[in-house]
């Protein structure tokens, strides 16, 4: 037998026995008015009392069956002819038709006032409990709102048998208190249809939780009393209680994000203006130990390469704190004519020194590259992606850069026979201080590089992107970083 037949079963012997507690009290009061043979004009006020105080508690349809048992003694015992329920005198059949229609009357009456009451009492019974369980949530602080959180109040302050919250952006159920109608089922099924539910033989109702926009989850309650009031306002308490979490935690997030890069940026300005006075130091005395004019041909080329690796690592810094300043910065580039050829070559030249075992090769394709650029800007975009193709690639390969007039842009291409770049990476690359996974085992680095260089592309009104394949070039690696071409600004300044 399930829940609701049980519920049925016991409401009908209540019912039951409040009329034969009815019939039983009419019964008495008929024999004892019977017995000192009072008059039937008194009996039907005593039985119309009688009918009155059984309506205090009883329904309709009891106090109606008691009625016309009231009804039927005073005709049987106490109307002539006696002992039958033949009716001779008009009169009498008048009584008897008033004690039985006023009976019905106040006991409707009776009815209709105390479901009236008992709606008013829920209604603020619920409504209190509603003002507890949003207390309860607000007292809550937002990190330590969880699903099982959300749940307590719900279940403690409306005596629910069960209550299920369904997150969409976890997949998670959660539920308190126990189910007899599987709710943790239900409740996921609402989520997946994306409709209400109702299960009125178990006692569940189910109800999506909406928030001006798609479904964000559901809510299921087992064993709620006036589902039609108490639902809504509760799907609606744990659907800001989700939302609170979630900005918490975004809140929290770009928070801890932004302190992570401000720290990180002072920490390598930090060790940048930290490593220059110790690289002058060496390039200093690596210069004294040559100039003495006493050192033997190998002592002599053991300062030369103290000092080009001083050197190198001095320019280093010089990049690195470059880099620390315009990731704190916003970019202003000093605009003047240049030929992109000649700051491609001189990288190329540079570069080819520190990489002597990269074959660095340059193509000019069409015959101008003049472009309106801050010189400093773009030669430190193109010397972070020549530093890259020549960092990633494998020895004695080929790196190669390639100058391209594209309409009102010109394109510079940096090649190189690197390892693919994974896809589930390449949207990143240009975060700051994002390192994929194989460019961290390969070697260090800030992961400032590629953002900064972008940065440079922007706000020169180019672009900085990486691409799928190159056309002439075998697979491997390619940044195109496209800046405005001369005849472009200069339309622009027109």
């Amino acid at each position: 037998m399930g829940l609701v037949d049980r519920l049925r079963k016991r409401a009908l012997v209540r019912s039951l026995l409040r009329v034969a507690r009815g019939v039983a009290l009419v019964a008495i009061i008929t024999a004892v008015c019977y017995s000192i043979h009072l008059n039937a004009v008194a009996t039907s006020w005593v039985f119309l009392i009688t009918i009155v105080l059984q309506s205090l508690d009883s329904g309709f349809w009891e106090s109606a069956a008691v009625s016309v048992f009231a009804t039927a003694s005073l005709d049987y015992f106490f109307t002539e002819p006696l002992l039958s329920l033949n009716v001779e005198n008009p009169l009498d059949a008048v009584n008897l038709s008033t004690l039985l229609v006023v009976s019905l009357v106040i006991t409707r009456i009776q009815s209709r006032s105390r479901a009236e009451a008992l709606k008013a009492r829920l209604q603020r019974d619920t409504m209190e409990a509603l003002y507890k369980v949003g207390q309860d949530l607000l007292a809550v602080p937002p990190e330590g709102i969880a699903g099982r959180t959300i749940l307590e109040p719900f279940l403690s302050e409306f005596h629910l048998s069960a209550v299920c919250l369904f997150h969409s952006a976890s997949l998670e159920c959660h539920t308190a208190g126990k189910s007899n109608g599987d709710l943790e089922a239900k409740t996921r099924a609402a989520y997946i249809a994306g409709e209400d539910a109702a299960y009125p033989d178990l006692r569940i109702l189910v109800r999506c939780l909406r928030a001006g926009g798609p479904v964000k989850g559901a809510i299921g309650f087992e064993g709620l009393a006036n589902p039609e009031l108490a639902a809504p306002p509760l799907a609606a308490f744990a659907s800001a209680a989700i939302e609170r979490a979630e900005a918490f935690q975004s809140a929290t997030t770009a928070a801890a994000h932004a302190q992570t890069e401000t720290l990180r940026s002072a920490i390598l300005d930090g060790l940048a203006h930290e490593f220059k006075t110790p690289l002058a130091t060496i390039l200093t005395a690596a210069g004294g130990l040559r100039a003495t004019g006493s050192m033997q041909p190998e002592q002599i080329e053991l300062a030369e390469m103290i000092e080009e690796e001083a050197a190198r690592l001095g320019d280093l810094t010089s990049r690195l704190m470059r880099l620390a300043r315009l990731d704190r910065e916003e970019l202003k580039p000093r605009i003047e004519p240049v030929d992109a050829a000649e700051l491609i070559e001189m990288s190329m030249r540079r570069y080819s020194k520190i990489w002597p075992d990269r074959r660095i090769r340059f193509r000019k394709l069409g015959d101008t590259s003049e472009v309106r650029v801050d010189p400093e800007l773009i030669g430190l975009a193109v010397s972070q992606l020549l530093e890259n193709a020549c960092l990633y690639s494998r020895p004695e390969s080929a790196v190669i850069l390639q100058l391209t007039p594209e309409g009102e842009s010109v394109a510079i291409t940096v090649w190189s026979d690197a390892p693919p770049i994974p896809k589930g990476e390449r949207e990143h690359i240009f975060q700051r201080f994002y390192r994929g996974a194989a460019a961290s085992r390969v070697a260090g680095g800030s992961g400032l590089g590629l953002y900064i260089a972008r940065k440079i592309a922007l706000a020169h009104g180019g672009d900085l992107a990486l691409l799928d394949a190159t056309p002439g070039m075998a697979a491997g690696v390619s940044f195109r970083l496209t800046i405005p071409a001369a005849s472009r600004e200069a339309a622009l300044g027109a």
